[in-house]
């Protein structure tokens, strides 16, 4: 009775919603039910801890860290470890680099060593602080030794003039070392006694006012005394350390000492021994070593040396015995010829090749031999294409083939020249004045055998200025007409349409529509290597590097390495006072692929940059000379092709380079007629990766003649009826945004009449879209020209000059 008079909820019961877990820890476990997998009960488990273990876990973590960090400042400059190297950069002409050297070296309690073979160069060695010093000076405007000492130094001392702090190759150079990574620095300021007593507090402010933008929270050392000099090596010795990448994961060196031993059979080549002391990563004798600005090279064998820069005054004096000999040996060579231990010597079965490209085999895709009655087809029409040709007496029928009729004379072109020439619109726009003033220079000279030599020079360099300034205003107009109509080009009315555009296809969407990255790859890339997954070899090569599986010379051993097979000239740079700087390779960095670089235009230089021009790369620790490709960087699977180095974005620059494993820097300069080195853009190593499409866009252009109600009869595209009957599967689309298609020829002049999906407007220009892949050349050129001391340049015009015809 009671069950049946039981309350039961009616329609308009009110139904709570379920409750759900949410997207925090386990939900996709509960939702799944059932068994958990045995891999996520390690990591519930760990988060399951009680709060007293987190925090707990968090302080050991907190500890680790810290003591890492102090490990490595007691490492660096220690008994143990490398020296301190600093290296010291004057920003300004009137800098007093001479005053700080002779602060720095008037430490009591510490003793000096100068570098035989650098000027500027010296130790200091402090036993009683438990550290040392190497010091090296790099002037500003030598741009290749700051770029390299900088890839080896531990610290930057910058220093500054008293009332302006840097000039413009000052400015020029930080924008370089700030590009390529900036390692600890401080800023000295010596010479602040030199002013007026009431002008110090203003120009002191001036000076922090200055280095707020580039320096920020940066602590400025006044530099007059002793007791200022000690702060700041007390300063250089307990600040953090800043990380490169590049350099932290590959074993490099700083040459201290060197030696050339010539080879039998000739005295431009030989073996260089190098000293200097270990530093970044263990060293393998097997490994390749790149000397940098100079090549890769393999190493015959390590040694162990005396330390030259030892606490241990034991070994000091002995040192100081050897110094009081006065023999000629370049850096003390003979010293290191005492108790010299053999560490390592390579092994040829382990030892890394210097092969760098791939030798193609012609006949690898030969797959048939050709029967005997094909080679009778190949016989006849040898004779019937037979000609009669007028050849001098004794002449052989193999020197007759070569012999070409003059109506054949221009008729083979190469194809890439072709499309260089007629494909780019800007390259056409040769002015007619230019051509003219070249036709005119013989005569002019055959003038100036009569005058004074004086002035024939002057005139001589005026005009060569005032021909660099055409060509200047040219490349402005080009790029100008680049921006206004990009990738438009002019249909040839010699050449049939079909014919000059034969290479290039159609494309319903360049986003979405296919393109086959294996097809119709040029003769290069059968020299190049390809990885087949490059991320997964990166990461286990890196992961290697963390693990510490390398045998090899430890951080901080003073070593001598034989590298084998190097040219006489390297030896010569070193004696010349330019640094020798020495990195390990990691495997295969030595071999050739297709690099692209992400950069982004420098603010400081604003002129014109074309594709395929001769650039200078720095990249990582590699410096070498190219002709890239522009292209612009998205997300797609295409990436259209970019005439110029654009100044509002970034683009990736392609080039045929040896792999370097990112991450990496990356400097581009360009040579000027008188040999400086221009900054021109700046960025990072993106991708080694072949299969990377770069597709150039043209651009072919109609006016609407008669304009419908959807259809138009356009002009002017074309110009006979074959050329219209062959594009007629290609889209159209319009500026003012229709899109159409061909529908028929009118006439035989290459009038068209088009189908659109509105009604033209009669100012609108119709287009039609092709496309072709293109590749870089193989420029690549390691040997890179040292460059004129940097100036500013004044003769760059500005671009809101230029005016457009």
């Amino acid at each position: 009775m009671v069950a049946a008079g039981a309350h039961r909820p009616g329609p308009l019961k009110q139904q709570n919603k379920a409750h759900k877990g949410g997207k925090h820890s386990g939900s996709s476990q509960r939702r799944a039910g059932g068994r958990v997998s045995v891999k996520a009960q390690p990591r519930r488990r760990l988060r399951d801890l009680s709060r007293v273990d987190r925090r707990h876990q968090a302080l050991q973590l907190r500890r680790q860290r810290k003591e890492a960090v102090l490990a490595e400042k007691r490492s660096l400059g220690s008994r143990d470890g490398p020296p301190h190297l600093v290296v010291l950069v004057p920003l300004h002409s009137r800098a007093a680099a001479h005053d700080t050297i002779c602060l720095l070296q008037s430490q009591d309690s510490a003793v000096v060593r100068v570098d035989e073979g650098r000027t500027g160069g010296f130790a200091l060695l402090c036993p009683r602080l438990k550290q040392r010093w190497h010091f090296v000076t790099a002037q500003a405007g030598d741009l290749h030794a700051v770029l390299d000492l900088a890839k080896v130094a531990d610290s930057l001392l910058f220093i500054l003039d008293p009332a302006d702090g840097w000039d413009s190759v000052g400015e020029h150079c930080l924008s370089c070392l700030f590009a390529q990574g900036l390692p600890s620095y401080a800023l000295a300021v010596p010479g602040g006694t030199d002013l007026p007593p009431k002008k110090r507090i203003d120009a002191r402010k001036k000076l922090a006012k200055a280095i707020e933008k580039r320096f920020p929270e940066a602590k400025l050392f006044p530099l007059n005394t002793e007791q200022e000099s000690s702060l700041l090596l007390r300063h250089l010795a307990t600040q953090k350390q800043r990380h490169l990448a590049f350099r932290d994961r590959r074993a490099h060196l700083l040459a201290y000492a060197a030696e050339f031993v010539p080879c039998q059979e000739s005295d431009l080549v030989g073996t260089l021994k190098v000293s200097g002391f270990v530093r970044g990563q263990t060293l393998d004798v097997n490994s390749l070593v790149h000397i940098v600005g100079h090549g890769d090279f393999q190493m015959s064998q390590v040694d162990a040396p005396p330390d030259p820069l030892s606490l241990n005054p034991r070994v000091i004096k002995g040192q100081k015995r050897s110094q009081d000999m006065e023999d000629d040996s370049v850096n003390g060579t003979d010293e290191m010829e005492e108790d010299v231990k053999v560490l390592m010597k390579a092994d040829p079965n382990k030892q890394e090749s210097l092969q760098s490209e791939v030798v193609p085999d012609p006949m690898e895709g030969e797959q048939t031999w050709p029967t005997e009655e094909e080679l009778q087809e190949a016989e006849a029409s040898l004779k019937a294409n037979r000609r009669l040709v007028k050849v001098p007496k004794g002449t052989s029928k193999y020197q007759a083939a070569w012999i070409v009729d003059d109506g054949e004379g221009g008729s083979e072109k190469d194809d890439d020249e072709e499309d260089d020439i007629d494909d780019d619109m800007m390259e056409e726009a040769v002015s007619q004045e230019g051509e003219s003033s070249e036709e005119e220079e013989e005569p002019a000279e055959e003038e100036c055998e009569t005058m004074t030599v004086s002035e024939c020079l002057r005139d001589d360099q005026y005009d060569e200025k005032v021909e660099e300034d055409e060509q200047m205003l040219e490349r402005y107009k080009q790029e100008r007409m680049d921006e206004m109509f990009p990738d438009e080009v002019d249909t040839p009315r010699d050449v049939p349409a079909r014919v000059r555009f034969q290479k290039y296809r159609g494309l319903k969407s360049f986003r979405t529509s296919p393109w086959d990255p294996k097809e119709n790859l040029p003769r290069d890339y059968a020299r190049i290597f390809q990885f087949q997954d490059f991320s997964r070899t990166r990461k286990h090569l890196f992961r290697q590097i963390e693990k510490e599986e390398t045998e090899g010379a430890s951080v901080g051993w003073y070593v001598t390495l034989h590298v084998c097979n190097v040219p006489v000239s390297v030896m010569e740079s070193f004696k010349g006072g330019k640094p020798l700087v020495l990195f390990s390779l990691l495997p295969h960095e030595q071999k050739m692929s297709v690099l692209n670089f992400l950069v982004r235009r420098h603010p400081s230089n604003s002129e014109p940059v074309r594709a395929k021009e001769e650039l200078i790369f720095h990249c990582g620790f590699r410096r070498f000379r190219a002709s890239p490709l522009f292209s612009q960087h998205t997300s797609a699977d295409k990436h259209k092709l970019e005439r110029f180095l654009r100044p509002d974005a970034a683009l990736v620059v392609t080039v045929y380079a040896p792999i370097t494993f990112p991450p990496a820097s990356v400097l581009l300069f360009k040579q000027r007629s008188n040999g400086m080195h221009d900054l021109i853009a700046t960025g990072s190593l993106l991708s080694v990766d072949p299969d990377r499409i770069v597709v150039k866009r043209l651009v072919l252009s109609g006016h609407p003649f008669k304009i419908f109600t959807k259809t138009a009869v356009v002009r002017y595209m074309f110009f006979n009826r074959e050329d219209v009957m062959w594009f007629k599967p290609v889209e159209l689309r319009t500026k003012w945004g229709r899109r159409g298609h061909i529908k028929e020829p009118l006439g035989t002049h290459g009038h068209m009449k088009c189908h659109f999906d509105g009604q033209l407007k009669s100012q609108d220009t119709v287009l039609l879209n092709l496309y072709k892949r293109v590749f870089p050349k193989w420029t690549y050129d390691p040997h890179v020209p040292e460059p004129v001391p940097w100036v500013r340049s004044e003769s760059a015009l500005p671009v809101q000059e230029v005016e457009m015809e």
